[in-house]
């Protein structure tokens, strides 16, 4: 019965990590805006992607994306160097449609992954900033606290660096964005790494981004 328990209590301390607490600084956040790497207007997108899993090149397609964050809709498509659609989705009212995927994109539980990744690209979180400090590391730190119970942690340092780190309710890493490079209001560089098996990283550069007017 005790190494039930025991075992059961590992079980739960691996799947429930610690977050890095957020400190209060010496002056107050008021003042201090969150780090802001979303989009505030619809826009489009076109990005080289490189796909990594297993500390290899998978893959190398080109993405295409159209992001609303007031209506919180997007359509993305996944598109070969010589222009074959490969796959292509869009979400509107939180229903997903997925027009074309072929194969490995037509997986399962790829199309509802993808366009999260997206969105957490592109928009805010939906929730409310839980609290704002300094991580151990001194960088500034915004916590939300998602409608659906995840943390999102949004922080920068003096370089223009910012990144996301996305936790489960009990404080698993899911997710790790990184956006550099930024020249005029787009980043030219983003990478997202997957936290959660199947592991895998995205590292997308801009080739093309504009503002869309309905």
């Amino acid at each position: 019965m005790k190494k039930s328990v025991i075992l059961i209590s590992v079980i739960f301390f691996c799947a429930c990590q610690t977050m890095p607490p957020v400190k209060t600084p010496s002056v107050l956040t008021e003042n201090l805006s969150c780090p802001h790497p979303f989009l505030r207007e619809k826009t489009s997108f076109v990005h080289a992607i490189e796909v990594h899993a297993a500390g290899k090149i998978r893959s190398a397609v080109i993405g295409v994306t159209v992001a609303d964050p007031l209506a919180r809709s997007l359509s993305c498509a996944i598109v070969t160097a010589e222009g074959m659609v490969l796959f292509e989705a869009e979400e509107m009212g939180g229903l997903l449609n997925v027009r074309r995927a072929m194969p490995p994109f037509d997986a399962e539980d790829f199309a509802g992954s993808m366009l999260a990744d997206i969105k957490l690209l592109f928009f805010a979180p939906e929730g409310t900033i839980h609290k704002r400090g300094v991580l151990p590391d001194g960088k500034f730190v915004c916590r939300w606290k998602e409608l659906e119970g995840d943390w999102v942690d949004v922080f920068g340092d003096c370089n223009e660096v910012i990144q996301i780190k996305r936790y489960s309710p009990c404080g698993s890493l899911k997710r790790h964005v990184i956006y550099d490079n930024l020249a005029g209001i787009y980043f030219q560089s983003i990478v997202l790494h997957a936290k959660e098996t199947p592991t895998y990283s995205l590292y997308m550069t801009l080739i093309e981004a504009q503002s869309v007017r309905n």
